[in-house]
């Protein structure tokens, strides 16, 4: 089986996305939104089996761990009550897809961040999503102010309680930012990338793992910067006197194939040990064109993948037991399918 542990809603039904719009228009008015519109399961099936469904069967992707567009999360607009009532409406879209695609869909949950309010406030959506929903993973805001980085680091105690809940659920979180105001920076060019760095070096300087052995990170992206100047945060854990990377970080903490090149991936499988790699693709996602030097979509990580010199036993860790490993949830859902099957 091959899983794609990294999967956005990109391609959600129009009136979805407009509701979006009104209602950041009504909260700008001081207004009450209208009430979230009727989508058909056919406006549904229009929306994947034309995009995601397509390409993974061209692809040979058997199961995507689905979740909301993580550039339209948005946590920066507006307040609490703004940011639940998003959220709520994008996993319950999830969720609508999972029950309609159940053989090639997982859920993954948005969390309701906004800035200035306490994380803990997130874990009840979290426990809705995973325990009423059947949700796997979540996905985590290292900076909901868009790109100004006014929350504290990962590590800061402030974020225990949602790795508290995320432990007791058994769910890893994948590390990955929204959209972005600050100007310096382009959303999936810079904010993205720069954000998986951060969230990396964070780790790096401090002992959260020790607080929390069980907690699982996805740094998605390849990584960000990480992989390809892995000597400079080796060295780093030196002039800073922390454990190595190995001791301190790597037990807990994983990436992704989404790197849109063959040389990148090939470096990431050099210098990253394949037991903290999960296949991915991120597909009709941030970079959607085709490559004018293959021919082929920049999206399809599957092909750099396949031309590495794997062998059979850590293909199969990458596309499938490390991804069963990471998200114990996903592995129960599948053993209950083959059992179902069996019987």
């Amino acid at each position: 089986m091959i899983i794609d542990c990294h999967g956005h809603y990109t391609t959600a039904p129009a009136a979805h996305t407009t509701w979006r719009e009104v209602q950041q228009a009504a909260f700008r008015a001081g207004e009450s939104p209208p009430a979230y519109p009727t989508v058909s399961d056919d406006e549904i099936r229009e929306s994947i089996e034309g995009s995601q469904l397509r390409l993974m069967r061209e692809r040979g992707i058997d199961l995507t761990i689905f979740s909301p567009r993580a550039s339209a999360m948005g946590h920066h607009f507006g307040d609490e009550a703004v940011s639940l009532a998003w959220t709520r409406a994008c996993n319950d879209l999830i969720a609508r897809v999972v029950k309609l695609y159940p053989e090639h869909f997982i859920g993954a949950c948005q969390l309701p961040q906004s800035v200035g309010v306490p994380i803990s406030h997130a874990v009840a959506e979290l426990r809705r999503c995973v325990e009423e929903l059947g949700f796997v993973g979540c996905n985590l805001n290292p900076d909901p102010s868009g790109g100004h980085w006014t929350s504290p680091p990962l590590t800061d105690a402030s974020w225990y309680p949602l790795y508290e809940a995320m432990v007791e659920l058994d769910v890893p979180a994948m590390v990955h930012v929204s959209a972005v105001t600050n100007p310096n920076f382009h959303a999936t060019g810079s904010h993205y990338l720069n954000a998986d760095t951060t969230a990396f070096m964070q780790l790096l300087q401090a002992d959260l793992f020790k607080d929390f052995p069980d907690l699982r990170l996805i740094v998605p992206h390849g990584g960000g910067a990480v992989p390809y100047h892995w000597g400079r945060f080796r060295g780093l854990t030196d002039m800073l006197g922390r454990p190595s990377l190995d001791e301190s970080v790597m037990g807990n903490v994983f990436f992704d194939t989404c790197v849109y090149h063959q040389p990148g991936v090939n470096l990431l499988f050099e210098v990253v040990d394949v037991d903290n790699i999960l296949f991915g693709s991120e597909m009709v996602g941030a970079v959607r064109g085709i490559d004018p030097r293959t021919g082929h979509y920049f999206d399809d990580t599957r092909r750099y993948v396949e031309a590495l010199s794997l062998s059979p036993g850590d293909r199969e860790k990458v596309y499938e037991a490390n991804a069963r490993r990471v998200y114990p949830r996903l592995d129960s859902a599948l053993k209950r399918r083959t059992r179902e099957e069996v019987n």
